[in-house]
């Protein structure tokens, strides 16, 4: 398991330099984590602020220890580690961006379905998978096959190949158009859409792949004060302003 290191996101190009990008958080009474990109009401607390140009100006505010704890030992994350490290070997893609977009896409949750019919681990369409060759046969429907975490992880981390190669050296396009297709960058003309759930959607899942990404000491004491306890971690839910709640689960995760 990667170290955490708090550090500030990288510029977005949708955000000025004075902006400050922030996430808030709580954990609620049935012990579930909440995370989103604005203070949604009083129970959300600061969890990671700062300045995307300036790492010196991050801050963390008093949710961030269980908060941090949820990111980092939610027994999904380390379940699917071995799936992840395949597919990042597979495809070049680096295993905190797969880990980031799966936390903000479905909270380590392989059952959750959107409201649009996105599924999985990583929320595929599957218009998206079949277009990568998935099929549905007599025993299981596409549908069912993407419930599978190594098909949707696989799945997943082929799609940001090709987005970041067809956006190479922006990944905040990349993000952009895993949320709102690369079809809706290509009509703003390379540019992230103007729509609010695309551009809070960039901002969260580029400061948890900062988490991610980086180790230092510091983040690696962080983790391992919270890790005796993992097995009583829940679901975790993203409130992503300008889309419907976390996708729901027929199942709850274990």
């Amino acid at each position: 398991m990667q170290g955490f290191h708090i550090i500030c996101m990288l510029a977005l190009g949708i955000v000025s330099a004075s902006t400050q990008a922030s996430i808030y958080g709580y954990i609620d009474e049935q012990g579930a984590a909440h995370f989103a990109t604005e203070k949604m009401d009083a129970r959300y607390q600061l969890f990671l602020q700062g300045n995307p140009l300036h790492t010196s100006d991050l801050t963390t505010g008093p949710a961030k220890p269980a908060l941090l704890r949820y990111l980092s030992e939610h027994p999904n994350l380390k379940k699917f580690e071995p799936l992840l490290r395949l597919a990042s070997d597979e495809f070049a893609v680096d295993p905190a961006l797969l880990k980031a977009v799966m936390a903000a896409e479905s909270g380590f949750n392989p059952g959750a379905i959107s409201p649009k019919g996105a599924i999985g681990l990583m929320q595929l369409m599957p218009a998206t998978a079949e277009r990568y060759g998935l099929q549905g046969d007599k025993n299981k429907t596409i549908e069912q096959k993407l419930t599978d975490p190594a098909i949707n992880i696989r799945l997943g981390a082929r799609y940001l190949r090709d987005l970041h190669r067809m956006f190479p050296n922006q990944q905040q396009l990349v993000l952009a158009s895993y949320n709102a297709g690369e079809g809706a960058v290509q009509q703003y003309k390379n540019t992230i859409p103007p729509y609010p759930e695309t551009r809070n959607y960039v901002q969260l899942v580029t400061q948890f792949y900062q988490l991610y990404q980086s180790q230092s000491p510091a983040a690696r004491n962080a983790v391992a004060v919270f890790a005796r306890s993992s097995q009583g971690l829940k679901r975790i839910f993203m409130t992503i302003p300008g889309r419907r709640n976390m996708p729901a689960s027929p199942a709850a995760t274990e």
